[in-house]
């Protein structure tokens, strides 16, 4: 039980090989960050520059996933002094942003587009904080990776061409600077032809030359361009632009943005201490309430290893057992978690072994497919789960792209609602030394605001996850974080020593995805490859994070790979099941590194261009 992998031959056999070396190693949901990421480490520097480059590269060759005004949510590992730390890149909600005002406008949700929800940019800031406090490289090598690409071009995906296909009507209508920067000649790119960013290639080269200016010392230059974003050049462009443009949004409305400079210039990325289980043999460490991270703790503690390790990690007991618990812990995740001003931590009560061992009694055979928030402050928790039931996904969606006019329909291209919804990027870096990073960016796609024409690139729209309730712990708040689905993570052995980083893009499915990888990897042995590779589900029960957050109860969707006798019992149990295609599920990328320094690292093989490198 618990072993790193296995000593005898694997289970099933894998698409791709599982990268084994000993100098470093970099996987990412995009080959070339991973290139980026690995070629850092080749000139000298760690795992904290590596994931940086990395990073930076990730807002430019998948800008459908992640953009320069997005957020991001960091967990690092320092092998020197055997540390851990959270690095929260995700900015907070305006200052002008009250629930007062959105009940003017008429609204009962925040929009999932346009400038109205857009927060503080938090993902550049947070780059450069752990460059600054835990990398060796200069800012002008980290730089000129990101500036090349977005110069010289990147290939264009198939899910890019499909979300600037989705999105064409909105751009040609409504979003003029997002047509100049994303249609060039006013036509789709085409798969593979090159699509550049010289606007966003300015910026950066201004902030270089405003860093490089500061001084020799490196430091310094870290920190000018820093200021150079929040309280120079880049804020002041922000700031005009929200305060002259209007823009369409989800509602089908024209409203105003509601974020300013000084929004951006109270804020910085901050250090905190992560939140930590003990599980079996191991530490898992995930970012705070502010994420949806602790909903993996919370899960993990209702399957104990000694009990998982029993069942067939592909059979239908473990995928009930964990479908089942994750509906306990995300119904908590929503009436427990977020960041208002003056509230408590909940998770020590949340992963008391008192209150898990309450929860764990409530899992029976059966699935139960109702709404079941735990009582865990002696009040019962109040939230109209019946509302989220009855918000219907596709109108909300569609209603994007052309206020109300969907530009694509659905049964014309089905993956049109995968591929125009938001998505996220995932980095992991290994480096000789031990030091480790897990990375999860996100927000400022292409498809969720106009284009800031003088800086290249749109805000984010991360506000979309607050609700405007006033007894809501993630209740919209000026100066308040939203709570974000981004959730990185960190594995430690018992000595603390870092062993594992892994994530995944996927919204709400992101710690679905990790628990039932980490389940397999660290109870039931299965190698890293083995493990992202296995066929995997995803439960729908709980609301949405993403506009118009609704719920699905007792929604099941697993992969067709998995045993007919495996799907027939699960609907034979009560779920709502949904069998999706043969590689849907998941996209996860890990690293890990064992004692004796052997350094391994795997990748997605489902959407093709998740890779990971190493030597």
């Amino acid at each position: 039980m618990c072993r790193p992998f296995r000593d005898n031959m694997s289970l099933m056999e894998t698409t791709r090989p599982e990268i084994v070396g000993n100098f470093g190693a970099a996987s990412s949901s995009h080959w070339i960050a991973s290139a980026c990421a690995m070629r850092m480490l080749e000139m000298g520097g760690n795992a904290f520059d590596a994931a940086v480059a990395a990073g930076l590269v990730l807002q430019v060759v998948a800008p459908h996933l992640n953009g320069p005004a997005g957020d991001t949510a960091i967990l690092l590992y320092r092998s020197d002094d055997n540390s851990t730390a959270s690095i929260c890149g995700q900015g907070p909600v305006p200052e002008a942003a009250t629930l007062k005002r959105f009940q003017a406008l008429g609204l009962d949700l925040v929009p999932g587009t346009g400038l109205l929800p857009a927060v503080v940019p938090g993902a550049f800031d947070a780059w450069m904080r752990m460059l600054q406090d835990y990398g060796r490289m200069d800012i002008d090598s980290i730089f000129q990776p990101v500036i090349h690409y977005a110069e010289h071009g990147i290939p264009v995906s198939p899910r890019l061409h499909e979300t600037l296909s989705a999105a064409s009507g909105l751009f040609n209508r409504y979003w003029a600077n997002s047509k100049a920067l994303y249609l060039p000649d006013g036509s789709i790119p085409e798969v593979d032809s090159l699509l550049r960013n010289k606007p966003f290639a300015k910026t950066l080269r201004r902030i270089l030359s405003v860093a490089q200016a500061a001084g020799a010392d490196r430091s310094i230059q870290i920190e000018a361009a820093r200021k150079a974003w929040s309280q120079g050049f880049v804020a002041d462009a922000i700031d005009r632009f929200c305060r002259n443009e209007q823009s369409i949004d989800v509602t089908g409305r024209v409203h105003s943005a509601l974020l300013t400079g000084d929004d951006i210039a109270k804020w910085s990325a901050s250090v905190e201490v992560p939140s930590m289980l003990d599980y079996g043999d191991w530490k898992i460490a995930k970012c705070g309430p502010w994420s949806q991270g602790p909903a993996l703790l919370q899960t993990m503690s209702l399957l104990s290893p000694e009990e998982m390790a029993e069942l067939d990690p592909l059979g239908a007991e473990f995928v009930h057992r964990v479908t089942e618990s994750m509906k306990l812990s995300f119904a908590d995740r929503e009436v427990y978690y977020g960041d208002p001003k003056g509230s408590c931590d909940p998770l020590e009560r949340l992963l008391s072994q008192e209150y898990i061992k309450m929860r764990r009694n409530q899992i029976c055979s059966q699935a139960n497919n109702d709404w079941r928030p735990g009582c865990a402050n002696g009040l019962v928790p109040t939230f109209d789960y019946e509302a989220a039931a009855n918000r219907k996904r596709e109108a909300g969606l569609l209603s994007a792209y052309g206020g109300g006019e969907p530009t694509v329909s659905e049964v014309s291209s089905p993956r049109y609602l995968e591929s125009v919804a938001g998505d996220t990027c995932h980095i992991d870096v290994v480096d000789s030394d031990g030091n480790m990073v897990s990375a999860t960016p996100s927000g400022g796609w292409l498809q969720s605001s106009p284009v800031i024409p003088e800086l290249g690139f749109p805000l984010g729209t991360r506000a979309q996850m607050t609700w405007l309730d006033s007894d809501s712990p993630s209740r919209l708040q000026p100066g308040s974080r939203p709570r974000t689905t981004l959730s990185p993570t960190l594995v430690l052995d018992r000595e603390k020593r870092g062993y594992l980083a892994c994530g995944t893009p996927g919204g709400d499915q992101q710690d679905q995805w990790q628990t039932i990888f980490l389940l397999r990897h660290l109870v039931h042995g299965f190698g890293l490859q083995e493990s992202i590779e296995a066929p995997s589900f995803h439960s729908e029960h709980w609301p949405n994070s993403f506009y118009p957050r609704h719920a699905s109860p007792g929604k099941l969707v697993v992969e067709s790979r998995f045993d007919s006798a495996v799907v027939a019992n699960l609907r034979q149990r009560g779920h709502d099941l949904v069998e999706n295609g043969q590689w849907s599920e998941g996209r996860l990328t890990a690293v890990s590194r064992e004692k004796d320094g052997l350094i391994r690292a795997a990748a997605n093989p489902r959407d093709g261009i998740g890779y990971a490198i190493g030597r």
